[in-house]
Order: structure tokens, then sequence, then C-alpha cells
């Protein structure tokens, strides 16, 4: 039978089963993550749980005040949130939940596999379903899901002449039919008259109106069209995890991303990194394209023209010879056709006896849990697209559809994922995933190894900072604090972070920066007192990286789908592209964080180079000497220093892509650090590791 939209939902307690079993929905819902990072409070629907925090018996004070850690949360902790997970860990379900099949019958694939959509662009799917072993009572229901990120249109069974039109149909006798948009999330299709007998099937038709339904505007691969079941009815339901899935493919070709080293030495060959994007930063635009250089300058031997050949998937990669000390960069434009399509390289310095800088975003997520894309997607283009030199999947321990901390075959894969692209002196992946918890603020776990285990938020053993510690010490592992100072929950810097797990901290992403109230972008939702120089103000020591926190599938490259938002890089000095040598680096604070851009940025004090400490027989009298060398992916508009909490000084760009000095500076006292803040007239910025005193 055909569903009747305008059916009036009269059955008692209708309403109470709907909301306890889509809770989970909701909260995903409040993670919405666009081009412009997860959802700000303005996104939040009144009364969400995201907008609470103040209903726990436990108190929640000021950090710098705080004499048991172990009696408050970070000051915004979504302790609602918490629970419901918590509720949902120790709900059972019945045997029924989550059981049967679906499959896609439109569209469908001619090799078998996945059908292929284009981004952002309309479709209609029809979805096979066929209830498992022990039926569905009447009562129970199944349910259709469409990922809350990227575009997708909603389904809603009322209005045929709107996006999203669903369609819900059987062959059953005395089955009725009506799909129930429980919130903005789910269509629930609850089973009446009669429950559905084991192989009994229904149709669901999504985007069945002329106006079909919109697809994600991400590529990737194995986007899911989510199918779930509550076989009983009593409100709790599980998830198809072979829930039909589509692959989806980059629009046309809009602009180059072009990429190499930030540093080499005379006679070094470097590699030279091309890749075609759509207009939202999608990779795999398959095309037959000559590129060619716009004015190489003398000092490299490259050739004046490159082509891309079908089947090179929009990626290509030469080997460039430089000859001549000097700073350069390129600019690439398509021909014929393309000639819209450009761009520039970042600066690439040659020079005797440069530091080898590593360029890292530690931090990102795939379709595992609230992003787009597979593992493979995720890791392919951090190296071939982005051109990182050290890449970490991040995939939340327990939020998205799936949890990795109760779906070993997820967490395989990404071990999986994590070996295969692993390449030493060429790409060093690491193990990873966020802690994310709604109390305590969410943190980064790393390893460097090819194993790890998933340590989660909301399990009693490692539900706060300091069991996570304690669980991961003596491994080859770290940790680091996400959005500490505000967006969707902060970090509750009670938990003095343990210096040889978490040596650095994320000052900037996607959210914003956490770095000082009078930071660029500053992060939403800020907390005054919070942030990153309170940390420091604090007498904690810790070193400055940046993460992307993308969810869109551009690694490395998270602010290019929306140049208005903020992204995040790490610039890490190794000795050697090796995940020792990566570990190293970080336990040293030999870093610094950009918000995007690949900004170089060097700067020392003395001899103490940034993230180093000077000893208390070097804090003696008289001046000393600050070094530092900038250059800008465009032109500088300052250089601040910031010394125990407070902008002290500046250095005007005038325009300048490229600064170099040293100045004097009254002598450091002891328990004072000092970190330069490198800010571009585009709104690109730099923060170095703080040097600090004994």
């Amino acid at each position: 039978m055909f569903l009747n939209p305008s059916k009036k939902r009269e059955e008692a307690g209708f309403g109470a089963w709907c909301q306890r079993s889509y809770w989970l929905a909701l909260v995903l819902m409040l993670s919405l993550m666009g081009a412009s990072g997860c959802a700000r409070e303005d996104d939040l629907l009144p009364g969400d749980p995201l907008l609470k925090g103040d209903d726990s018996s436990r108190p929640v004070a000021d950090w710098r005040s705080v004499k048991d850690p172990h009696d408050t949360f970070s000051s915004d902790a979504k302790v609602e949130t918490h629970s419901l997970l918590q509720e949902e860990m120790a709900r059972e379900s019945h045997p029924a939940d989550g059981a049967g099949r679906a499959w896609l019958e439109v569209p469908q694939a001619e090799d078998g596999t996945r059908p292929v959509l284009f981004a952002g662009s309309s479709a209609r799917f029809v979805i096979g379903f066929e209830a498992g072993p022990l039926g569905i009572a009447q009562g129970g229901a199944v349910f259709l899901q469409i990922s809350p990120f990227w575009g997708w249109d909603m389904p809603q069974a009322v209005d045929a002449s709107m996006p999203g039109y669903t369609v819900v149909s059987s062959e059953v006798e005395g089955l009725e039919l009506g799909p129930y948009l429980a919130d903005s999330l789910l269509l629930a299709i609850p089973m009446e008259g009669r429950g559905l007998l084991p192989g009994e099937q229904l149709r669901i038709e999504y985007g069945a109106g002329a106006l079909g339904a919109r697809v994600d505007e991400y590529a990737g691969g194995e986007a899911r069209l989510w199918i779930a079941v509550d076989g009983d009815g009593d409100g709790t339901r599980k998830i198809l995890k072979d829930s039909p899935s589509v692959d989806i493919r980059a629009q046309t070709p809009s602009r180059l991303q072009v990429t190499w080293p930030s540093t080499a030495a005379p006679g070094d060959v470097v590699r030279l990194s091309i890749a075609v994007l759509d207009v939202l930063g999608n990779a795999g635009v398959d095309v037959k394209m000559d590129l060619q250089f716009e004015g190489p300058p003398a000092g490299l031997e490259l050739p004046a023209a490159v082509q891309l050949e079908e089947g090179d998937n929009g990626i290509l990669s030469l080997n460039v010879k430089v000859t001549q000390e000097g700073t350069y960069q390129l600019r690439l434009r398509g021909q014929g056709d393309f000639q819209h399509v450009a761009g520039e390289s970042n600066p690439l310095l040659v020079g005797e006896s440069l530091p080898r800088l590593c360029w890292a975003d530690l931090h990102g997520h795939s379709g595992l849990s609230d992003g787009t894309g597979t593992p493979e997607d995720y890791y392919r283009y951090a190296r071939d697209v982005s051109a990182l030199d050290v890449s970490a999947l991040t995939d939340h321990d327990h939020w998205g559809m799936r949890f990795l901390d109760s779906s070993p075959d997820l967490w395989a894969r990404i071990e999986k994922a994590n070996r295969s692209f692993h390449e030493p002196d060429r790409f060093v992946t690491l193990l990873a995933y966020e802690w994310t918890s709604w109390l305590y603020g969410h943190r980064h776990i790393l390893y460097f190894s090819d194993e790890g285990e998933v340590l989660s938020s909301v399990e009693p053993d490692f539900e706060s900072p300091d069991l996570l510690w304690g669980a991961l010490q003596g491994k080859p592992a770290l940790t680091f604090a996400h959005h500490s100072a505000g967006g969707p929950v902060s970090t509750d810097w009670s938990f003095a972070p343990d210096p040889i797990l978490e040596p650095v901290t994320e000052i900037v992403s996607v959210h914003g920066s956490s770095e000082a109230m009078d930071s660029p972008d500053r992060i939403y939702n800020p907390l005054p007192g919070n942030f990153v120089r309170d940390v420091l103000d604090h007498g904690y020591r810790l070193g400055f990286i940046g993460s992307g926190d993308s969810h869109d599938g551009h690694p490395g490259l998270t602010h290019i789908a929306a140049p208005d938002n903020t992204g995040g890089l790490a610039a890490i000095f190794c000795d050697a592209l090796t995940r020792p040598a990566v570990l190293s680096a970080l336990r040293k604070r030999a870093t610094y964080a950009t918000n995007g851009p690949r900004i170089w940025l060097r700067m020392q004090i003395d001899d103490v180079f940034m993230g180093g400490v000077l000893s208390a027989d070097l804090i003696q009298t008289g001046p000393q000497a600050l070094i530092y060398d900038v250059v800008g992916t465009g032109p500088v508009k300052s250089i601040e220093l910031v010394r125990a909490g407070a902008v002290v000084g500046k250095i005007e760009g005038e325009g300048r892509q490229s600064l170099v000095g040293k100045v004097e500076i009254p002598r450091m006292q002891p328990g004072e650090y000092l970190y330069l803040r490198v800010v571009q007239e585009d709104g690109g910025a730099a923060w170095s590791s703080p040097v600090f005193a004994e």
C-alpha cells in the first residue's frame, strides 16, 4: 500500500517513542559539519542537548583555581549529551533490531559495484528492503536515514513538488504504511495494521518527485543511504551496517592545487604535485589537459609544459631539480578550453643547511564517523592532492552512525589503510582517533606504530584525561587538545597535560583559533580564560600545531571549499620523514601552526629554537637576540611578539612577502614565554611555538 502522509498519528505514546528512538540522530545533527565546520550555536535547535550543560550536580569551576580536577568538567560541558550516550550504551536491543537486508534498485552500477553520481547532482533512489528472520512486529518500524552532512536533501513524505519527496510501498496485504518525518534527519516507517513477516519486503523511493534528491556536495566513496530497524517496537533501533551506498564523483575542472616542499638545498630534486580540482576542492577530475608554467624562474630545471592524460585521475607529479639558492613559487595554467584552471604553489626556499620542514594534518574525519568518503579516499587526498608529509585520520571513538569503540571492523579498516599508505621518506601515516569527550573536551590520540587501541571517552576506565594518559603510558603515542577555548565544547585545563604524552596543542582549526581572545579568526563560543595563552600563563609548556578537522574529504586543505573559513596545518621540523622522527620532533615542540597556508616561519632566542627552554644559567642580565625568518604565501601584514600573556611588539610587513631580521628584547625572566604571531594581508596566519624560560 502507498503511504498516506497526512494520516494523523493517534497512537498513544507515539511522540515519546519517536523522541526516545531518534535522540542519536538529533545529536548527530548537532555535530553538523559543512564547509564552514561544526555547527555553531545559532545552527542548533532550541532545547537541543548541546545547548545545555548545567544539568549536572557536579560543579563546573574555573580551571585555574581548581584543587581537585576530578570534581569538575569543562565549563561548557555537554553533560546531557554524555548522559544520552551512556543511556544508549546501556540499552539492550531486541534480536530483530537491525535485522534484514536492503539494496539499491535504482540507480544501478553497470559493473555491479556501486552507482556513481556527480557531487551536488540530483537523483532518484529506489531502495528495496526485506525483513529478517524474526520479521518486524506491529508497532515496529523501518527508518530511512539520509546523511545530515554536505547538502543531501532530507527525505520528506508531504510535498511531491519539493526535493527529497519519498514514497514507500509494499505488496503485503493488511500492512498500512504512514511514513513520518520524526525530525529533520529521519523518516520513520511504522508498521501499522500488521507487522512484516520474515522475507516480506518494502519499496522505498527517495527523490520520487520531479526535483529528485540532491546528493553529497563532496566527492568520496561509499556514501550511505542508511536503513535502520526497530524490530519489536520498543523505540530502540539498529542500523544495517551494509546499508546501500553510492560513490560521489567530482564535478568539472575549476582550479589547480600545486604543491612542493618548503625547503631544499641547491642540487636537490624535489617532487612537484599537481592536482585538478572542482569548485569545491574535490579531486578525481579525470580529464585530458595541457598545462603551462607561467614565467618559470631561473634556477629550476623543469619543462615548459606538462600534460594530464585521461586515466591520470587529475593527478600528476614530476621531479624538479633546483640549482640556485633563492625563494621560488610556480604558477600553472591550463590551455585551450581550460585557461580558467590555474594554481600557484607554496614558496620553496632553497639554501644550504636549511632544516627539513614536514607539513602535517593530524586531525580529520571520513564517512566512518561524521565525515565523507572512505579512509582510503582520505589518505589518497592527503598524499596526492594536499601533498602532505604526515597525515592522521581521526574518526570519533563514540560519535557518528557507527562507533569505532563498538565496531571492530571499522577500526580494522582504518588500521589497514594506515598500514597500506605508510611509506617512510615519502608519506607518513599515523593511526589515530578522536577521543570525543563531551565532559572534558575533545582530544586526539596518535599512535606511532601500526597498532593501537580505541580507548573510549565513554568507558569508565578512560573517561577523563588522567585515566587516558595512564592507559597510554609507555606507548609510542601522543595526545593533543582540540578547539580548546570554545566551539562545541572546550578543554578542561584543570588536568595538566602530561609532559611526555601531550607536548603540543592544536591552536587553530576549521573551528577558528584557540590562541587568545585577540587572535585573528577567534573560535566561536569562546570561553574567556580558557585560551591557550591562558594555559601558558598558568605555567604549562605546550608547542603549537594547527589541524584541519576536515569532514569534507580535504585533509590538508580544509579551507579550500570555503576561503572565508580557517583551516589548520602543523609544520614540523623533522630530521627525517619517519614515524620515530616525527614523534621526536613533536615531543621537542619543534613545531608551528598555520591556519591553512604553507607560511615559512623560523624563530629563536639566542641559540634556543622555538619550542625550546632557556636554561637557568642562560637567564642573566642584558638584552637577548630574537631572530626571525618569515616567508608568506602572500604579503605579510605584521609579525607580533607575544610575551608572558600580552602582545609586546609588532614588526610591520609593509607589503613584503619575506621578512628576515634580528631584534633585541629585554632578557626573559624565569617562567616567561615568547612566541611570534604572523598575519598576512589575506588573513593567513602562523604561530611559532613559544620559547620558554626556566
